[in-house]
């Protein structure tokens, strides 16, 4: 994955990690077109690690089978349950330029996955994330599930925006309007400062690693996204929900006694067009695993 170019100047990468729980049924499919779409498509080396969290049917043979036949599929085992300890896991051991996460289901259109990672692979931002609620975004999912992810947004903004500066924000200045979307992106080292101090392993991962950003003043990049929701989605809503609410409790109060402040986060430096290329338009303590590749 760390490759130079033709000036034997080493070019940047992205890590893309696929949590899954028993999705045996789907997991090879959704792979195989996302290795297949970024190899035609994407201009930067990149790795997809599937991150297995402890799946009771056939999840880990599919995968590790995966990593036979693809040449940039790469996969680990946790014996424990949770798409945020999954996250914090292998993006901390990360060796890419910048980590990225999506849905198995591949929900999120994967056109949108370059206009994610571009501007923290130039320098110019320091998390990305895909928005299902920003008014250019294209959206098919229920009624329900609308109503659930803008009521959370709503909550959240009312919550967490009740503190003096600590509106979320997108780079633009405008509100961050969709803390849960399974699309997001971060420059490592900046991941690697921040991941200490995010406590969830669960799904409120996001929403804490977003604040945590917005508290330390990086610039987060927010991209409209097409989205077609999984009817087969097994997440536990009331469950999620309740999860949730305290978490933005724990959050509210370490913001007030100031234990959201960072202060080992790199800065931004801007890279120079020759090293990226970029298209003109455009310590954890380890955790018991097996590792694929």
């Amino acid at each position: 994955m760390n490759e130079t170019n033709a000036g034997g100047v080493r070019r940047r990468s992205v890590e893309i990690v696929v949590p899954v729980y028993n999705e045996a049924h789907v997991l090879a499919d959704s792979i195989g077109r996302l290795h297949a779409y970024l190899e035609e498509s994407f201009p930067f080396p990149f790795r997809i690690t599937i991150a297995d969290n402890a799946s009771t049917d056939a999840t880990w043979t599919v995968a590790t089978g995966l990593t036979l036949r693809l040449p940039h599929v790469h996969a680990r085992r946790l014996e424990q349950k949770g798409r945020g300890r999954a996250l914090k896991h292998v993006w901390s051991r990360s060796t890419a330029d910048v980590v990225a996460y999506m849905d198995v289901d591949l929900s999120t259109g994967l056109e949108g996955f370059l206009p994610l990672v571009a501007p923290l692979l130039s320098g110019h931002s320091d998390l990305a994330v895909g928005s299902r609620l920003h008014r250019q975004s294209a959206v098919v999912r229920g009624p329900k599930r609308e109503f659930i992810s803008r009521s959370y947004n709503l909550l959240l903004k009312a919550g967490l925006g009740a503190l003096p500066h600590s509106r979320l924000r997108s780079s633009g200045g405008t509100p961050t309007s969709d803390a849960q979307c399974g699309f997001k992106a971060v420059r490592t080292e900046v991941f690697r400062a921040l991941a200490p101090h995010i406590e969830d392993t669960a799904w409120f991962f996001d929403t804490e690693l977003l604040v945590l950003a917005q508290r330390n003043t990086l610039r987060v990049h927010e991209v409209p996204v097409d989205w077609v929701d999984d009817p087969d989605s097994r997440v536990d809503i009331v469950r999620t929900a309740v999860d949730d609410l305290l978490g933005m409790a724990r959050m509210f109060r370490a913001t007030v006694t100031g234990r959201t402040r960072v202060h080992a986060v790199p800065r931004r430096t801007t890279v120079p067009q020759n090293v990226t290329a970029l298209p003109t338009a455009a310590a954890t303590a380890v955790e018991p695993m097996e590792y694929a590749s």
